[in-house]
């Protein structure tokens, strides 16, 4: 795992973050990672390639968010987005890890241990889902 800090967002990146957040809001998410001390990004590399990319807010030092995650779709399901949220508790010694999702990625978080609570429809037919890890 390698943490990005470049101002110029690489191609890879930018269409890996299109899978968890809208285009028009890329950019300015991107930023966000750059300048807000609280916000690191992370990209993982498979043969020299970047295949995946995770995205946390720190609340304290010992709770995160994931923002965002991704992983390119011909590398899913070999076991990189959970290497990924391992990576981010040990990294930073948590005691936890929320993210808020879409029905798509429940069964991503669940499999991993995550507690999977129904936040409702928070917007017109789409339900979203509150996920939390207690890191033991």
């Amino acid at each position: 795992m390698r943490e990005i800090y470049s101002i110029r967002i690489d191609p890879t990146i930018k269409k890996l973050l299109s899978y968890a957040t809208s285009e028009e809001k890329i950019d300015a998410e991107y930023k966000k990672y750059i300048c807000l001390p609280n916000r690191k990004l992370y990209s993982a590399e498979v043969n020299g390639e970047i295949v995946s990319c995770i995205g946390v807010e720190f609340h304290n030092s010992k709770e995160v968010v994931i923002k965002h995650i991704s992983v390119l779709p011909k590398e899913r399901g070999s076991g990189i987005g959970s290497s990924m949220i391992r990576f981010i508790c040990k990294e930073y010694n948590l005691n936890s890890i929320s993210a808020e999702t879409d029905k798509d990625a429940v069964m991503f978080y669940s499999n991993f241990g995550f507690h999977v609570t129904s936040l409702g429809e928070k917007y017109p037919r789409v339900e979203r889902f509150l996920c939390i890890f207690e890191v033991k």
